[in-house]
This record gives C-alpha cells, structure tokens and sequence, in this order.
C-alpha cells in the first residue's frame, strides 16, 4: 500500500523500533530520505524564503492532521527535516508516512 494512503497511528511508546530490513525496505518508497542514528533526514531547497516557509507552512499542516511532528530549521532557502518516533527515539512506520506524505508536497 501506497504509505501516503496511509495514516500514522498514535504511539506512546512500548512499540518496538524498525528493524534494519525493515528500514531499507520502507526507505525504498522514499529515496530522496536519508536513514540514519534511527532518524530520517532530508533536505529541501527552494527559490526563496518565501518558498521555503510556504512549504513550512503546508508540512506544519499535514503533520498535525497525522498527529505526528518533525523537527525542521530553515535556512533561507534550504529547510531541513528529521522524522523520527519521539515515544520509541527511534523509527517507526509512522515516520516513513509522514515523509512520504512531505515529499508529496513538493513533487
């Protein structure tokens, strides 16, 4: 199933993180994200400043419609995303969601 169709599930912890096979085969459907220290990371670019907060502004709002936040910095045109499950400090399912859901915004 297509992960954006999908809808993160509310994790309070207790779930087990992402195996590596796991990881590699969910990273698969989103190859611009880099895994790392059971973060995901991604960097986009923009025109402008005004592009780049434009785009803050939309993934601020699919992410609280999923109940599942990034941690982000803005650099002019440059923003930095890092996905990952607060509750496990890890990766879980719900992160490859959400990136797939914030690479829909800019594809």
């Amino acid at each position: 199933m297509d992960l954006r169709a999908r809808h993160c599930i509310p994790c309070e912890g207790g779930v087990p993180k992402l195996d590596a096979a796991r990881v590699r085969e969910l990273r698969g459907e989103i190859p611009a994200w880099e895994a790392r220290e059971d973060k995901l990371h991604r960097t986009f670019r923009f025109r402008d400043f005004k592009a780049a907060m434009q785009f803050v502004d939309r993934m601020a709002a699919v992410a609280e419609a999923e109940g599942h936040h990034p941690d982000f910095a803005v650099h002019y045109n440059r923003v930095d995303v890092t996905v990952w499950t607060h509750a496990i400090e890890a990766l879980s399912e719900n992160d490859f969601i959400l990136a797939a859901k914030i690479d829909a915004l800019v594809s």
